[in-house]
């Protein structure tokens, strides 16, 4: 059932645990010792690679995860921990090598002349088409990567001729929608299977696993992953409604659709806009997520001896920053932001599975799970510790100049008053200044 919104909400107070439903769900949060351990080899106590001042902060930096009804560790609390060693352990990490240490990126293919009708495939049938918002654009995501991913090459990939074209399917009606559509690449045109949109909100999806299919085979001979983006709604088998993306992490690929991303099917979709990080940790918006859903709330008191009310700079900065902004809707540009921010989260999340990293189960972390597009909303855009350990360990940086690669990027003049680069920036700054990276 939709979340009702009935007035703005103050976010008075920020809750650092778990949500109350956590408990009730089966999960527990790994100690402060157990997670200090997980960011270190277990032969290694102490490693000049993965020497940060930010992990000294722990519980003043890093929430634990919000655990909501119906989020993804709510559904499956024992999900195994993936400590630093353990990524480390892994037979199927593949290792950064001197040849083989390009991130790539390829932009939506495009739409023969005689396939145009794919292209409507990509407009949202459902929703708000008030707000004229502008697709992520593929340059925008790269740099982004590119400081996500800070100390390795991420590039823009060429596919040469890479577009939708007809699938021959022999004799059909011309008012059938086809079940396969091709994807040309070069002199190759590969075969991608398509259907009806279960919950319509698209007029049809594409197959996900045939995409991966095709990133597969497009992998450079130099490259360490490579993401390709897609405009199109995407389905993985009959079960699903949707998928966003997915990573073959042990092939170094993975597809990452903007369709359900698009804000003008928030709405429709109940994804909750008030409450995304770092707002996702309002104590009042937890606890009423918790008993009847979010209807809007009154002030409330907070206990000074309340442990899930300590402070915490960063959070409480990206917090400031977002509350201070205008409504999200009240400009086209605003929401042209959030868009390209998802695609940049969820691109990160799936690159770094390519990375060996698994789902986190430590902090609040972009690699969390996610069991719907609410929870992702709610997801903050940081690696937690012992994510953090893994990516500079693999990419050879530092996390100052890792932190100072993100914080140019969400200080670009069209990033620096929009919410989620904002919040970021906010951040990253007192993280820094914390930590005096």
């Amino acid at each position: 059932m939709p979340l009702k919104q009935l007035r703005r909400c103050s976010h008075q107070s920020i809750c650092q645990n778990s949500s109350s439903h956590a408990t009730a769900a089966g999960y527990k949060q790994p100690t402060q010792q157990q997670r200090i351990a997980a960011t270190k080899p277990t032969a290694a106590p102490s490693t000049r690679r993965i020497k940060s001042s930010a992990l000294k902060h722990d519980s003043k930096q890093f929430p634990a995860p919000l655990v909501l009804p119906d989020d993804d560790l709510a559904l499956d609390p024992d999900y195994p921990a993936q400590s630093f060693q353990k990524w480390l352990d892994e037979e199927d990490r593949n290792e950064i090598t001197p040849t083989k240490r390009t991130v790539y990126v390829v932009a939506p293919p495009g739409i023969d002349d005689e396939c145009t009708f794919v292209q409507s495939w990509t407009e949202p049938q459902k929703g708000d088409d008030k707000h004229r918002i502008t697709t992520p654009r593929t340059q925008d995501i790269v740099d982004y990567l590119a400081a996500f991913y800070h100390g390795l090459p991420v590039k823009l990939l060429p596919v040469p001729d890479f577009r939708f074209v007809p699938w021959d399917e022999g004799k059909k009606s011309s008012k059938t929608a086809p079940r396969y559509v091709g994807l040309a690449i070069s002199e190759e045109c590969v075969r991608i299977g398509t259907r009806a949109c279960p919950d319509k909100i698209y007029p049809r999806q594409l197959n996900l696993d045939d995409l991966l299919d095709v990133a597969m085979g497009i992998l450079p001979d130099d490259a360490y992953a490579l993401c390709m983006l897609v405009n199109h709604d995407l389905f993985e088998d009959a079960d699903d409604t949707f998928v966003c993306g997915r990573a073959y992490g042990g092939s170094r690929v993975a597809v990452v659709s903007s369709a359900r991303y698009c804000p003008n099917i928030d709405i429709i979709q109940s994804v909750e806009r008030q409450h995304a990080w770092p707002a996702s940790h309002c104590k009042a918006y937890m606890q009423e997520c918790c008993t009847s859903g979010w209807v809007g709330l009154k002030k409330q008191r907070t206990s000074k001896d309340d442990p899930s009310s300590t402070q915490n700079p960063p959070l409480e900065a990206a917090l400031a920053s977002y509350s201070k902004l205008p409504d999200i809707d009240s400009f086209p540009a605003l929401l042209s932001a959030l868009w390209l921010a998802r695609m940049c989260r969820t691109a990160s999340h799936e690159l770094g599975h390519c990375f060996g990293i698994d789902h986190c189960v430590y902090y609040a972390c972009i690699m969390q799970g996610s069991a719907s597009l609410s929870e992702d909303a709610r997801q903050p855009p940081y690696l937690c510790p012992i994510d953090l350990s893994k990516i500079l360990h693999a990419t050879g940086t530092t996390s100052s100049d890792r932190y100072r690669s993100l914080l140019e990027y969400c200080q670009r003049p069209e990033n620096s008053d929009t919410h989620v680069f904002s919040s970021f920036a906010s951040w990253l700054s007192v993280v820094l200044e914390e930590a005096r990276l």
